[in-house]
């Protein structure tokens, strides 16, 4: 890991495999634009380059061993931000598509609300388009809102996403909370509070995205089912609700 940064009361955590294409440019926009913000590189058993180039240009990174997903992934940068004892953390991809220009309002909406979890959407003011991933999308939306009572969330697979302190633990430590669409059932039925605020995403900077056809139609498969077994028989702790 490289040397600790300045401690903020707001950490990045940018979990990254494979992303030796985008992960300069992320990250340099970060350290030249926002340099309030403390961020960490989970560089997930990366293949590629991704963990010499963090190495090289002396970026705060996290090296896991191997791959662990993106759960786990995010469950090392949540325990990291536990440690050393940060409010919030926001959770912005490694390719490129999440402008962190939207920080600022993300957490204006946290402090004004109170809500647990702010979701950086692509749709709160705006209408989804007509194609096949974001009817996948919308279906979510409304499995989540069957689920919890009419609960809706209109981004559910954005992965823009700003939590606070006692999410953090949460998601670091508890191994109900991961940031796949169905935990947002999971977290609604328990009392968190969850908002939304309108967001631009760009294209990756590089590579492709593992979501294929193939693979959105059985990832699609494996949320619809958790949604509406799974998450029935999931265990809710009281202290969810607190």
């Amino acid at each position: 890991m490289a040397s600790i940064k300045t401690i903020s009361k707001i950490l990045i955590i940018i979990p990254a495999y494979n992303e030796a294409g985008c992960i300069e440019k992320v990250v340099d926009n970060l350290e030249r634009n926002y340099p309030q913000y403390d961020y960490v590189v989970i560089n997930d058993g990366s293949t590629d380059d991704t963990r010499k180039i963090c190495a090289r240009r002396g970026y705060n990174f996290m090296d896991l061993p191997v791959n662990t997903g993106l759960s786990g992934a995010i469950k090392s940068g949540m325990r990291y931000a536990n440690y050393y004892g940060y409010d919030y953390v926001l959770q912005l991809d490694g390719d490129g598509q999440h402008d962190p220009k939207y920080i600022e309002d993300m957490i204006t909406e946290m402090e004004r609300t109170g809500c647990d979890i702010v979701i950086g959407s692509r749709f709160k003011t705006k209408r989804k388009p007509v194609n096949s991933r974001m009817i996948g999308s919308q279906l979510l939306t409304y499995a989540i809102m069957i689920t919890t009572g009419g609960k809706y969330i209109g981004d559910v697979t954005s992965g823009m996403r700003l939590f606070n302190k006692r999410m953090i633990k949460r998601f670091g430590y508890d191994i109900n909370y991961s940031p796949e669409p169905d935990t947002l059932a999971y977290l609604l039925n328990c009392g968190v509070k969850i908002e939304e605020v309108q967001v631009e995403m760009h294209e990756r900077i590089a590579g492709t995205s593992y979501l294929d056809f193939k693979n959105s139609i059985w990832y699609m498969m494996k949320m619809f089912f958790s949604i509406f077994i799974f998450q029935w028989v999931r265990k809710r702790e009281k202290g969810d609700k607190k």
